[in-house]
């Protein structure tokens, strides 16, 4: 038996004691390390402050000797003389002459109507005054023939062989057709008269411009019937076309009633288009209208342009511009300002700053402000042309944080 178990103790196997390998070591000292490395920067990532989304504006210059704006406002192009051109008689369009866009002279034909009745209603006028004409010259030929029997009963009367009786009535025949030529004479007047009427009547039915412009529009056409009144129902046009006079165009804007104040005649304005936002039109106060609309509470305020311009349009949007005058307080500056938005200007305290954004930094810039230019300020100092400055900048914003432009 001990034979038996040294034999089978010579046939095991001697393991070598487990040892941790120092390539095991390594790479959990790796592990752990990158894990760490992980785990800093995840947090500092959670923990970074997040850029805040802000609104910002380019500061821009007014150049020396250029009039600072007091009041921004909008309005429309008004045409001061226009005019839907009718007639004055109910009838049937017959002829239209006039198409949008097309320019007329005053007096030029617009329209013609159906005159075959008053043309009828004229040749019977025509007709009464030459029957009372030809009535005239019978009583004036009665009358010579009157005159010529009174002649010869007064020689009998002297030689004894006519009475007075036959001398009173030859006297009073010729009395009788005096008065019958004067009558006549008057008929002859208001058959005339009737003439009159009767051509100013087809003269109606010939509608001419009153005035030279520019037809806006074309209301008829031929066969439709007119009437300035419309008396004929919804199928009865009152108009043939609109005209107007495009040398009358200025601009009517309403300003608010707390700022009229701002706003006198003859004071300077720039106009802009809203068609085109690039020209500046030059344009002057011609006056405030001497009413307020309780409603809105604006007064209306009318300005001429100083130059027209076949591109300017009656009804068109306008923003204008009042500026600053040599009457103001204030006189253009002799050098160049920097204008920055208002909402882009804070204060605390006796501190007036803004803040500039550089390089996805809101930096906060002392400035020093002047005097307002609409919707803009005047900045003396701290504020450069080109500079981006946050607009309504945020409450909790302050300088150095990280913020972006939308």
């Amino acid at each position: 038996m001990a034979d038996l178990k040294d034999d089978l103790d010579a046939l095991r196997i001697e393991r070598e004691p487990d040892r941790p390998s120092s390539r095991r070591w390594l790479g959990w000292v790796v592990a752990l390390v990158l894990l760490g490395a992980a785990g800093v920067g995840g947090w500092r990532w959670v923990t970074r402050a997040q850029p805040i989304e802000v609104e910002a504006a380019t500061v821009t210059e007014r150049p020396a000797g250029e009039q600072a704006a007091v009041l921004n406002a909008s309005g429309y192009v008004a045409a001061r003389r226009r005019a839907t051109v009718s007639s004055k008689i109910t009838g049937k369009v017959v002829e239209v002459n006039i198409e949008e866009g097309m320019a007329v002279q005053e007096g030029q034909v617009l329209a013609r109507l159906d005159d075959a009745t008053l043309r009828a209603a004229l040749a019977l006028a025509e007709a009464r005054a030459e029957a009372s004409r030809r009535a005239v010259r019978e009583n004036e030929v009665r009358l010579e023939e009157a005159k010529l029997t009174l002649g010869r009963h007064l020689r009998l009367v002297r030689d004894g062989l006519s009475t007075q009786a036959e001398v009173e009535a030859a006297q009073a025949q010729v009395d009788f057709f005096d008065a019958r030529i004067a009558a006549a004479r008057e008929q002859v007047r208001v058959a005339e008269r009737e003439v009159e009427l009767a051509r100013t009547n087809l003269d109606d039915t010939i509608i001419r411009a009153p005035f030279s412009g520019v037809a806006v529009s074309k209301d008829a056409q031929p066969g439709e019937m007119v009437s300035p009144v419309s008396a004929g129902g919804g199928f009865t046009r009152t108009g043939i076309g609109t005209l107007v006079d495009m040398r009358s165009l200025e601009i009517e804007v309403d300003v608010n009633e707390s700022y009229i104040n701002r706003v006198r005649p003859g004071q300077d304005v720039t106009a802009v288009l809203d068609a085109y936002p690039g020209w500046q039109i030059p344009a002057r106060v011609i006056t405030t209208v001497p009413t307020a609309d309780r409603q809105k509470a604006t007064v209306l305020v009318r300005i001429g342009f100083l130059q027209l311009d076949p591109r300017i349009l009656p009804d068109m949007g306008v923003k204008v511009t009042f500026l600053r005058g040599a009457g103001d307080d204030e006189a253009p500056a002799a050098r160049p300002v920097a204008l920055a938005p208002k909402a882009a200007i804070r204060t605390e305290g006796d501190r007036t700053y803004a803040f500039v954004v550089r390089g996805g930094i809101a930096e906060r810039q002392a400035v020093t402000i002047g005097g307002a230019d609409g919707d803009r300020v005047e900045v003396l100092a701290g504020l450069n042309a080109g500079d981006r400055v946050i607009v309504s900048p945020p409450p909790t914003l302050t300088g150095g944080a990280a913020v972006t432009v939308r």
